[in-house]
Formats: C-alpha cells, sequence, structure tokens
C-alpha cells in the first residue's frame, strides 16, 4: 500500500516532534564520505563546511541569505511511521542523495520506506523584522517540512523548486527543521527519469531525498518573487515581467540593466496599483488584506543591442529594487537578448533560425549522472566541466529526462551552449493509446512540466522543451505538445524524441538514421553512433558493462556484437578509430544537409553512465575517449570540401547505375579488365533501412561488390569519395585500394582517397569498386567521387 504523507499525517508530527527530537544516535562517529564504487577528482573537495556554498538561483539573486546545506540528521522508517523518530541513525551531507558516496550515507531508499531529515538553524539578529523564506532546489520526490513542530507544507515532484515563508513559525535562538520524503520510485507513475531500484544497462541508481541546496534569506513585507523575460531581438527590447508580494498599495520599483561596466537603460515602474483610502476603509474589519501577490510589465529599450549568441554568449546584467514601506528588496539577475524561429531556408528546409541566422545542431547527449552524487555535481567546478567539455567539442546538448539545478543553466548562458532540455519520464501514461494512466498522474505531470518551463525560461541556453522520450509515460501527446507550446511560444516544442510521434510541435526527431522531412517542423537525431570503450579504473564496477557497438582491434574496424564486459579497451588505436567515428557522424550532418534536410545529429553520450559505457568521456570524467579537435572542426562544419565538381554524383545528388553482385566474386573483381557480364544491373543506394535506396540489398549477413566504369575528360587535382556505408567498406579506383573504414557511419562522409589510387585516375576510362560487409541492423553503400577545388 502507499501511503501518501498528507496533513493529517503532518498534524501527528507536530503533536510529537517537541517531544521526540534527540541527538543524532551515531553522533561519536565523524561523518564521512562514503567509500562509493567511483569517485571523482572533486570528491575530495567535499565537506560539510562547503557543501555547494554558491548561491544557488542566479537569476534572483539576493546578497543576504544563509545556505542550508551541510550536515543533517536522518534516519530510514517504514513509511506509515506517523512520528518523528526517537533517534537518527546517524548525519547526511545535504545536498547529496541518500544513495550517494557523497552523502556519507550511500544506502539504497525504497518506496516502502520514509527517509527522515533533521537539522537546526540560527535567524541572525539582523534579519529582524523582515519575513524569512525557506527555498528548496529539489527534493525527490514528497517532501513535508514542519519548522518547530509547526505543519509548512508538502510538495510533490523530483525535480521543481519550492519556496515557504516560515516566519510566522520561527523563535528567538535555535530553530528546527524537520523534512519528511518517500520515494515512489519504479513502483508507480510519478515521473523520475532513469532512476530505477534495480540499475543496470541504461538505467541508472535512485537519487532520492534532497539533492538540490536549501538556504533560508530574509525579506522585507513587499518584496520579489519572480522576474520573467521576453525578450524581442528584432526590435531590441526586453519584456520584463515582475512579479510579487506587496501591500495592498502601489509599490514603486526600479530596475537597472548594464552591459557589464555601463549602464544601459535605467526604468521605473512600480508593483500594484493605489487603492484610495475611501476604497480601502470600505473593507470590513475582518478581512483587511495585509498583503498580496502582484505583477507588472516593463518594456526596456535596449541601444544598440548586443545579442546573445553560442559564439558570443553575452549577458546583460539586471539590478531590481522594489521600494516598499517595510523596507527595499534588490535582487540580481541576467538575461541573454536572443529570438527563436524556425523557417525555410533556400532550398526549402526547414530550419533553425537564431537571431535570424540559419543554425545547425550538432549536439551530444547529456544525462547529469556522477558516481559521486548521482544527480547531484560534487562541487561548481564539476557542474561545468561537461559544459565545457561539450564546448570544447563544439557541440549543443540534449539534457535527459533531468532537470539540472539552476546553476547548471547559468553556465550554459555563459558558455553560450544551445540546450534542448527533455521533461522528466515516468509512467504516467500509455503511448499505445495516449491516455494518461489517471487523472491523477496527468494533472501532476502537467503541474511538473509547467513547474519547470517556468522556473527555466529564462535562461537564453533553453531552446526547446521535449515532452515526452520514446513513448515512455506519453500521453495526450497532441494536447500537450500545444498547451506547452502556449505557456511558453519563444521556445521550440518537441512532441516526443525518438516515437511516436502525432504531428505537433516544432520538431521531427529520430533515433537513429535520418529524420524525415516536414514542411512544419524541423528535423533532428538526439540519439546516434554510440560506441564503447572500457577504461579500465575509471569503469563503474558494479554489474556488466555494456555498448551497442565498440572497436575490434583484429579488424581495425567496428565491433557490431561486443561482448559485456569485454569489448575493446581504450588504446591509441581504438581512440583514433572512435575519433574517426564520432567525427564522421558530424560531417555526415553538414555534408548531407541540403539533401536530407536535417538541422542536428547527437552523438549518446557525452561522459559513461555507470554501465552504460558509450561516453566520450570516462564517467569519472578523467579519461577522454577522443580527440576533441578534429570533432570540433567537423561539428562546426569546417571539414567538408565546399567548392566541388562531382565526378561520380551519389544517389543524394542522382541515382548512378552500377553492377552489382551478392555472390562472391573472382579475385581480380576490383580491377580493369575483369568480366563481369554475369553481375547485376541497379541504381544506388543499395540497402534497405535508409533513405534513397535505389536498389533493395537485403542480404543479412551478407555481401555486396560494386563496379563502375566512368570516364574524366580532365585529371582531377583533388579528389575524394563521399559515400555511406553500413557496414565495413572497401573501395578500389583502378585497381589499387582507394579508401576503407570499418562499422558503419549514419550519414554521407567525405573520404581522402590513396594518393597511390589517385594517382591512377587519367583522362578517359576510369574504374571504381566496392566492397560492403554487412552483419546485423540496417545496411546501405552509396559512393561518389567529388574533385575538392578549393581544398578542405
Amino acid at each position: 500500500m502507499k501511503l501518501v504523507f498528507r496533513r493529517g499525517v503532518v498534524a501527528a508530527l507536530s503533536i510529537a516532534v517537541l517531544t521526540s527530537l534527540t541527538p543524532v544516535a551515531n553522533a561519536q562517529q565523524a561523518w564521512h564520505i562514503a567509500k562509493g564504487p567511483l569517485l571523482t577528482r572533486w570528491s575530495s573537495l567535499v565537506s560539510p563546511t562547503n557543501a555547494l556554498p554558491e548561491y544557488p538561483r542566479p537569476q534572483l539573486a539576493r546578497d543576504n541569505w544563509q545556505n542550508l546545506n551541510g550536515l543533517w540528521d536522518y534516519a530510514i522508517t517504514d513509511i506509515g511511521a506517523a512520528s518523528i523518530p526517537n533517534s537518527y541513525d546517524g548525519q547526511i551531507l545535504v545536498p547529496f542523495p541518500v544513495e550517494s558516496a557523497l552523502s556519507g550515507v550511500m544506502k539504497a531508499f525504497l518506496p516502502t520506506q520514509r527517509l527522515w531529515y533533521h537539522r537546526t538553524f540560527t535567524v541572525p539578529n539582523s534579519w529582524s523584522g523582515q519575513r524569512v523564506l525557506l527555498h528548496f532546489g529539489a527534493v525527490d520526490w514528497e517532501a513535508s517540512v514542519l519548522v518547530n513542530g509547526h505543519d509548512i507544507g508538502s510538495h510533490q515532484g523530483g525535480y521543481d523548486a519550492f519556496s515557504y515563508d516560515i516566519t510566522e513559525n520561527l523563535h528567538p535562538g535555535t530553530n528546527e527543521i524537520t523534512v519528511s520524503v518517500v520515494a515512489p520510485l519504479d513502483s508507480s507513475w510519478e515521473l523520475r527519469g532513469k532512476q530505477t531500484l534495480h540499475p543496470g544497462g541504461a538505467a541508472y541508481t535512485a537519487a532520492s531525498g534532497i539533492w538540490q541546496t536549501v538556504w533560508i534569506e530574509p525579506v522585507p513585507t513587499s518584496h520579489i518573487e519572480d522576474v520573467h523575460y521576453v525578450t524581442d531581438a528584432a526590435k531590441g527590447v526586453v519584456h520584463l515581467i515582475i512579479g510579487g508580494r506587496i501591500t495592498p498599495t502601489a509599490t514603486p520599483l526600479t530596475v537597472t540593466v548594464s552591459d557589464g561596466a555601463n549602464v544601459v537603460a535605467t526604468v521605473a515602474g512600480a508593483l500594484g496599483s493605489e487603492i484610495t483610502p475611501e476604497v480601502y476603509g470600505s473593507l470590513v474589519t475582518f478581512y483587511k488584506a495585509t498583503s498580496t501577490y502582484s505583477e507588472t510589465t516593463l518594456d526596456i529599450p535596449i541601444p544598440k543591442a548586443h545579442f546573445w549568441t553560442p559564439e558570443d554568449p553575452f549577458l546583460y546584467q539586471v539590478t531590481i529594487t522594489l521600494n516598499g514601506k517595510s523596507g527595499s528588496d534588490t535582487v540580481h539577475s541576467y538575461f541573454g537578448l536572443r529570438s527563436l524561429s524556425i523557417g525555410k531556408d533556400t532550398k526549402g528546409n526547414m530550419r533553425l533560425y537564431v537571431n535570424g541566422k540559419v543554425t545547425m545542431l550538432p549536439m551530444v547527449l547529456d544525462q547529469g549522472y556522477w558516481p559521486d552524487g548521482i544527480y547531484t555535481a560534487p562541487t561548481d567546478d564539476a557542474l561545468r566541466f561537461d559544459l565545457e567539455a561539450e564546448k570544447q567539442l563544439g557541440v549543443d546538448v540534449r539534457k535527459h529526462v533531468k532537470v539540472e539545478p539552476d546553476r547548471w543553466y547559468y553556465w550554459a548562458d555563459k558558455l553560450g551552449v544551445l540546450v534542448l532540455q527533455d521533461m522528466p519520464t515516468g509512467n504516467e501514461g500509455d503511448p499505445f493509446t495516449d491516455r494518461p494512466t489517471s487523472p491523477e498522474a496527468a494533472a501532476q505531470c502537467k503541474t511538473e512540466m509547467g513547474n519547470l518551463i517556468q522556473q527555466r525560461w529564462n535562461h537564453p541556453s533553453i531552446i526547446s522543451w521535449n515532452m515526452f522520450n520514446e513513448g515512455w509515460g506519453q500521453h495526450d501527446t497532441i494536447a500537450t505538445a500545444n498547451w506547452a507550446k502556449q505557456f511558453d511560444p519563444t521556445r521550440l516544442i518537441d512532441e516526443a524524441s525518438g516515437f511516436p510521434w502525432h504531428g505537433a510541435g516544432d520538431i521531427r526527431d529520430c533515433h537513429g538514421g535520418v529524420p524525415p522531412k516536414s514542411d512544419r517542423a524541423i528535423s533532428i537525431d538526439t540519439e546516434d553512433g554510440s560506441v564503447g570503450l572500457r577504461t579500465p579504473g575509471h569503469d563503474w564496477p558494479i554489474g556488466d558493462l555494456w555498448t551497442p557497438v565498440s572497436y575490434d582491434p583484429a579488424t581495425g574496424g567496428m565491433d557490431s556484437h561486443p561482448t559485456a564486459g569485454k569489448f575493446a579497451v581504450l588504446d591509441d588505436d581504438s581512440k583514433t578509430w572512435f575519433t574517426k567515428h564520432v567525427r564522421s557522424m558530424y560531417r555526415g550532418l553538414w555534408s548531407n544537409t541540403d539533401d536530407t534536410g536535417q538541422t542536428g545529429d547527437s552523438y549518446c553520450q557525452i561522459t559513461d553512465v555507470e554501465t552504460e559505457e558509450d561516453g566520450l568521456i570516462s564517467y569519472d570524467r578523467s579519461v577522454w575517449k577522443v580527440d576533441p579537435a578534429p570533432i570540433r572542426a567537423a561539428a562546426l562544419g569546417q571539414t567538408l570540401a565546399r567548392n566541388i565538381a562531382i565526378l561520380i554524383p551519389s544517389a543524394l545528388t542522382q541515382p548512378t547505375r552500377w553492377q552489382y553482385t551478392t555472390v562472391t566474386p573472382g579475385v581480380d573483381w576490383f580491377k580493369l579488365g575483369y568480366q563481369a557480364s554475369e553481375w547485376k544491373s541497379g541504381l544506388s543506394a543499395f540497402g534497405s533501412g535508409y533513405g534513397h535506396i535505389g536498389t533493395p540489398w537485403t542480404d543479412t549477413p551478407g555481401d555486396i561488390w560494386l563496379r563502375k566504369e566512368f570516364t574524366l575528360a580532365e585529371t582531377p587535382k583533388s579528389p575524394l569519395i563521399r559515400m555511406i556505408h553500413d557496414e565495413d567498406v572497401e573501395v578500389y579506383i583502378n585497381g589499387i585500394l582507394a579508401c576503407n573504414d570499418g562499422g558503419y557511419i549514419s550519414g554521407y562522409d567525405d573520404f581522402d582517397i590513396n594518393p597511390k589510387a589517385a594517382a591512377t585516375l587519367h583522362l578517359g576510362k576510369n574504374l571504381i569498386a566496392v566492397h560492403c560487409h554487412q552483419t546485423a541492423g540496417g545496411q546501405v553503400i552509396d559512393v561518389g567521387m567529388l574533385d575538392r577545388k578549393t581544398g578542405k
């Protein structure tokens, strides 16, 4: 039976709290980081005195605050426990999940259990006369809060922030906070992302309880509660919506915008409207409101507007002051001035436009897991590391079924990384019927999605909200996508990453292969190219490591059927091959985009996560498995031949006729003069499961051999091969091996030709011959030849 911790239970706790609080049972044992399976270089920097000390909310920051991260008492009881424990099990380091090494506890937490937190704090005397707000960055999943035995409230949702005004519940001296948490995880429908009670494969250790910063801060009675920036880059105007709690009269405010060195705009306004003494006096005695929530919108022109772009992530600094009768409230904030839209380019393909400029999306999948903190990065430097690595690779990010702490998006804003933001997933719906699991599940899902959008919609780095992933919990797809678009019309909406699609939103998002063209949406692939290499000493030591494909040292190509936990180890050869594989994926995006209409492609993923071993970087962030430089050049579209002459068209440009056979030919099949009269004739491309197939080739496993004679009117100066292959391929020119590649590539790429083979190209008749070997999955081979006029 699932016990929902509601007001009745909290009331019972309130009665018992004052007599049940006792010292920690194991206080004699000093707290220390648990001996986790794998730590990071930042683990040793974490201590009870410096647990994420940065102010956690950069877009609504105050100078005066008190961080409540650090050691709390904790206990784990049966979920039905109706009173606060008489003693505690020990101490836990907040804000690290109870399952993590950095928490010091590292215990599994079950849906049949309840997790208790307790700590004391003292309100500074200087805060006297002000309201005191208690903030939680995130608690997974349901949290009930008491202060000095008073029921403050309960919150459901593992990813969104929540706050309470605890002023009336405080007293001089020492105060107490007690938090009770239950987490259904994968025993029910609640949104949980990749968390599971049974980690393995592509599902990972749960992250229960408090996992983001807890803090308190003083504010006057009239104070700011939220800000919302809606930027109009075309006009150079920012529409600033300010909401706050005020006394029921007009409260003046001022907004100052600077470019870091100079003030560029100052605007005055007010929250609320003036109520005349006659109107206010007419209220009955027992209903004279002392405060109310109010909003106002200020239009702020920005002269000579400096746009925010990934190449130049410029941020304007903002100071907002609300001057109430009980004192002034000043918050610090920022915004990036940029616009987003989609529309057709000059070739008729739907594209993403950032500030009116066509913008491609080379990406990586980013899951935000840590071996020592699970959901919580050990330090702010660690939190920034993945984004800096992504910037070094020249790629943007799909943040996968997890919403990060606000400071992660702050660093994305500062560094200039575009973010496609997934909503967390659960079992809240049935993708086969597109119906919710229950009305309660649908309502809670919508509430959480709305909170998450609203709490992150000021970040210029976020360009899309991705509502569902691969059918997990998917329901009411069209209605959900339309609702999200109405709620935040400034961003793109991805109705479903991978599948199933219903035709709503601004994005057609597949996982693997080439996404379909659309006249109403951009086409992207947000999970592609996964390859695994082991990094002994830096891998997750629990369970069997797995990866979709790996490197085959025997052939120098791809191993499409790696043995669990025993696939290739990172070395110089495998690193070179892996780098080439990833570079090829991004080069293919750029080389094929005019024909496929594809706007984005995402390697899966930036780091290993537990047993999933397909990262570009090891799980502990210690080892790069690829060389970032060539990948960056490919991701930014800097490596493809531009000024070219087509010598042999690929099927992207014009299907061409080849001789082919699937029966093993004679030993000289790739040489001029070989008699191929019994070979068949077919149009490129050859294969199945890909676009542009002219001739079916379905033998799996199997091989195909191709030959084509072609005539040159002049000798090419810098020839190259443009091809797509799945899987291993060899290309010969006039009987000499011109190039070869192992495994598969998901799009067309350019390959340099062996100089000895290139030297054989001559005026008149020449021969190109191709062999492709296929083992499993989709299959394709298509080859063209270009002459590069201006070099790379």
